[in-house]
């Protein structure tokens, strides 16, 4: 195959699969987006009495049955069984067809923040319940983070490059981000790309809860998620799987697959700060944007949107604005910035990507989805966070931000794609 040169490379989005607490297909997650629905609720998962944080964003109505053989369904880790109905999906809407001659040139980069907690956390428990020798043989292979990547390879015959990412809450944007790298350089013509999670289990809630991070609005789950709003207390935790097919202009073309976007930009950064608080100047995050849109080729004002990290913690919300503002300059004041968490809750290493296909949505329907449940300003925190209600405008661009315990940044540039963009 000719040397690809990388800068001449498009990468655009030809498929979207999504298995979330709004919704278990992209068109059900994008209704209730818009409706401003919040998933979160009781935790039903296990008996929560004991812990401070009894309240989360639980995925409803998941038959695993209706994408994976029972056997499979038995024996799967829950964060496995929603990466790979999630690549369902996102293959059925792509109309991708898999044969021997291209299988080589489709890779799988899923990553996830966690890994298979459940099964570790089963695993530990049989072991000091009822000895070494009753612990699954699968437990080694369900519980490791590439598996999402690995069974999602395997189910439908992909053989290109293959292995996972993790990077705690960014997770998503660096598989985006580097899945898109991948096909720049010329290793593929096609990458499934995207994050899952299922940590909602004791040891998971309760770890979470003792950094602080956690919601206790026990009493109103439907309005514990805030961000940017002055009595935020924390993230409400999520789960799922959210997918996409990222592919080569030019193959998806070739094949008349459907172009729902474009991906034009890519930045990744590190703080070098702290283990799980932000820099408060945001310099990290802020020097990720300019990055992303220096490779977009794109100035801030030429951004129309910006899909923002918004956890709902008094730490990250504050300086994801400071980074704002240093990014975008007085334009910050100007762009509409929502938060697909407020109503998802933190799907942490699949929320990137969750958060990428409503900024494509977004893009696809010129309607942008509110930051719920904002109630009361903070000064701190004084942007246009698009409060409460759907607003309609023109997006034709939109910079999707994913920050991570570890001093994590990423972010990302999606563009409404121009068929006419190809020669000039």
């Amino acid at each position: 195959m000719a040397q690809v040169n990388p800068h001449a490379v498009r990468v655009v989005i030809t498929g979207m699969g999504v298995i979330c607490p709004l919704g278990n297909d992209v068109e059900t997650l994008w209704s209730n987006l818009l409706a401003g629905k919040s998933g979160a609720g009781p935790i039903t998962r296990f008996d929560a009495s004991p812990f401070l944080t009894r309240i989360a964003c639980e995925i409803k109505d998941f038959d695993p049955e209706k994408y994976m053989e029972r056997r499979d369904a038995r024996r799967l880790d829950l964060a496995i069984q929603y990466s790979l109905a999630a690549a369902t999906g996102a293959m059925e809407q792509s109309r991708l067809k898999v044969t021997p001659e291209n299988a080589t040139r489709i890779g799988v980069l899923v990553g996830t923040g966690i890994g298979g907690l459940s099964t570790i956390e089963e695993g530990i428990r049989t072991m000091l319940d009822k000895g070494p020798m009753r612990v699954s043989p699968l437990t080694s292979a369900m519980m490791l983070p590439d598996m999402s990547s690995g069974q999602i390879s395997i189910s439908f015959g992909l053989k290109g490059p293959n292995f996972c990412i993790m990077s705690a809450c960014a997770t998503s944007g660096h598989t985006l981000g580097e899945a898109s790298e991948i096909i720049r350089r010329g290793d593929a013509d096609v990458m499934l790309a995207g994050g899952t999670e299922a940590a909602i289990v004791p040891f998971g809630v309760a770890a979470f809860h003792r950094t602080g991070a956690l919601s206790t609005r026990n009493d109103d789950p439907l309005h514990a998620s805030r961000p940017f709003d002055a009595q935020r207390d924390g993230f409400v935790f999520g789960e799922g799987a959210a997918i996409l097919v990222l592919e080569r202009l030019e193959h998806a073309q070739a094949r008349n697959a459907p172009i729902f976007a474009e991906l034009t930009g890519y930045g990744s950064t590190a703080d070098a700060y702290h283990i799980s608080a932000p820099a408060e100047n945001g310099e990290g995050a802020t020097r990720s944007m300019q990055m992303a849109l220096r490779k977009a080729g794109l100035t801030p004002e030429e951004i129309d949107y910006i899909n923002a990290h918004g956890t709902s913690t008094q730490l990250n919300d504050k300086s994801e604005t400071v980074a704002l503002k240093r990014a975008f300059g007085e334009y910050a004041y100007k762009v509409p910035i929502s938060s697909t968490k407020s109503m998802v809750g933190h799907l942490l290493g699949a929320a990137g990507t969750v958060e990428a296909i409503a900024s494509v949505m977004t893009i696809l329907t010129g309607i942008i989805h509110p930051t719920i449940n904002y109630e009361y300003p903070d000064p701190d925190c004084d942007l246009d966070y698009v409060p409460n209600s759907p607003r309609k405008m023109r997006v034709r661009t939109v910079l999707s931000n994913s920050f991570g315990f570890g001093g994590h940044n990423t972010s990302l540039v999606f563009k409404a794609y121009e068929p006419e963009a190809e020669n000039g």
